[in-house]
This record gives C-alpha cells, structure tokens and sequence, in this order.
C-alpha cells in the first residue's frame, strides 16, 4: 500500500497545488483554460506523435484491450441512462447526458500522467491505442443518441457530420493520424526534433494536472450532486469492474498487460462531458458535479485498482 501511496502523491499534489492556485488567487482562473489548451492542442499532440514513432504499433494494438474497454464504457452509457429515467425521473435528453458522464474518461489530463506515474512509458503504445479511438468512438455515439432521443433532434446525417467535424478538429487526432503515418513510413527522428517532442512531452503532466486542478475549483456543488455521485460510481468502479472480468476472466489477457486498458477505465470523467451536456443543454449541472465528484473520489479508487492489479 505504501507503493501505491507513493506513485499517486505526486499525481494528486499537483492538482491540489492548481486548486490552491486559483483558490488563493496565486494563478489566474481565466489562464487555467489557456493551460488545458495548450496540453490538448499542442503538448498532448507532440506526446502522442513521438510515442507512436519510437514504439512498437503492431504490437500495441491489442483488440483484448481496446474491446473490453469500449464494450464496458457503452454497458455505462446504457447503466447511467436507464437509473437517470427510472430512478431519477429524468427525460430522455437529460438521461443521454447523464449516462455520458459515467461513459467518457479523462484518458488526457489524467489517465496519461497517472498510467505513466504507475507503470512507466512501456505502457504508453497500448495506452495510446485506447486514447486514438476514445473521441472517435463515445463523442459519435453520444451525439447520435442524444439527437434520436430530444424533440428537437437534427437529421441523424447532419448530426454525424457534426460528431465527424468535432472528432477531425481535434489536435489530439492530428498527433495520433500523423505519428501513425510516420510510423509506417519508417520515419527516423533527427536529434533537434527529437529534443523537441521530448522536452514537449515533458510538459505534458505537470501541466496538465495542475490544469485540471484549477479548473475543479469551477465545479461547485449543486443540488444534481446524487445524481453525480452515481454517474462517478459507474465511472469510478463499474467501468473498470467490467473491463477487468472481461480482459482477466473471459479473454485470459496477461496482467502485466490488461492492467493498462483496466486502469485507464478506471481514471474519473473528463471534461467533455461537461462540453457534451453544454453543447446539448441538457444536465449540465449534473456533469460539472461529476467531474468535481470522480476527480477527488479517484485518489481512492485508483489507490484500490492499483492495488488490485498487483494481486
């Protein structure tokens, strides 16, 4: 246990240090969301582009991981809109955007730095090979639900055309399509590019959980919170609860390796979801809690997954 205490502290003590920041006026809030731009568009990008070229792809792309993965994160998009209808009484808009927020993981700003932390960069390619398909795969499903759920949904082709726009808009995107590319064509790095996406790499986790703690300091509690703290519940515990019976038990996945796809799965909603809810108007508050409520629930229960992939 002590193991565990020791690869969290740090993760965690930065973002409480990005919370304190903003908290006590010692950073500005309206720079936390400059900070988080320039992890997802340009740093996350440069980490992505140079793990995809410096590592072995062919072998990374392991369909025992990536599949347990989705098949558990669309089992919770299903689990969080069935309890928001009949255990809450929601309305099928507001049900879609619930189930969203125990569905879409925080594979960036937190799953990168903690996986990294844990189990050191020869996690990054099977790491990677989950994260190329997330925003593809959930944002498109999401948003496809969603519109043949409301009232006022758009034509289901114009609502793939916005999920398509919104998926090949991201930076993140563009670091994966182009290190993949690069990889296949059997490009060699010289030294100057080589210390560049290094040294942008680099930034990639403080800065990104300092920027996730100041932004957690935007996420007050509302009166939705119930209802957040089961969506975390899903994210935080059923999520990885599935990806493990399904790598471990039914596909006999090596632990040294399911453990990256189980420890992913178990990272705390991210901030699309509160995009996603916003986007579409629809229990908004319930994704802001979400993200503020799995966030600090997970120092506990990535301590407890981490200490379950080591049994």
């Amino acid at each position: 246990m002590l193991a565990i205490l020791i690869v969290i502290a740090p993760i965690f003590a930065l973002m409480a240090l990005g919370y304190s920041a903003v908290r006590f006026r010692l950073f500005p809030q309206e720079g936390i969301k400059s900070l988080i731009a320039f992890v997802n568009n340009f740093a996350t990008p440069c980490l992505l582009f140079h793990s995809l070229v410096t590592s072995d792809l062919r072998s990374a792309f392991n369909l025992s991981i990536i599949g347990p993965f989705y098949i558990g994160a669309l089992i919770c998009f299903v689990i969080g809109i069935v309890v928001a209808i009949k255990l809450f009484g929601n309305r099928p808009g507001e049900s879609v955007s619930v189930g969203f927020s125990g569905t879409f993981t925080n594979t960036v700003l937190v799953g990168l730095p903690i996986i990294s932390r844990a189990y050191g960069p020869e996690a990054l390619p099977v790491t990677l090979s989950i994260i190329g398909l997330h925003g593809a795969i959930l944002l498109t499903i999401g948003m496809v639900t969603m519109e043949l759920v409301k009232r006022d949904g758009q034509p289901l082709g114009k609502t793939l055309v916005v999920a398509a726009r919104r998926v090949g808009s991201n930076p993140l995107i563009w670091g994966i399509a182009a290190g993949m590319v690069a990889y296949f064509a059997g490009l060699q790095l010289i030294e100057p590019v080589e210390a560049f996406l290094v040294m942008m790499s680099a930034a990639v986790v403080p800065a990104a959980l300092f920027g996730i703690g100041g932004a957690l300091y935007e996420f007050k509690l509302s009166e939705n919170w119930k209802q957040a703290l089961v969506a975390s519940f899903i994210k935080l515990i059923i999520h990885p609860a599935i990806a493990y019976v399904l790598m471990i038990w039914v596909l006999h996945v090596p632990m040294d390796i399911a453990r990256y796809g189980i420890l992913l799965s178990a990272m705390p909603a991210g901030v699309n979801v509160y995009v996603f809810a916003t986007y579409y108007n629809r229990a908004a508050s319930v994704a802001a809690n979400t993200i503020l409520i799995a966030t600090v629930a997970s120092a506990l229960t990535i301590s407890a997954w981490l200490w379950v992939l080591t049994l």
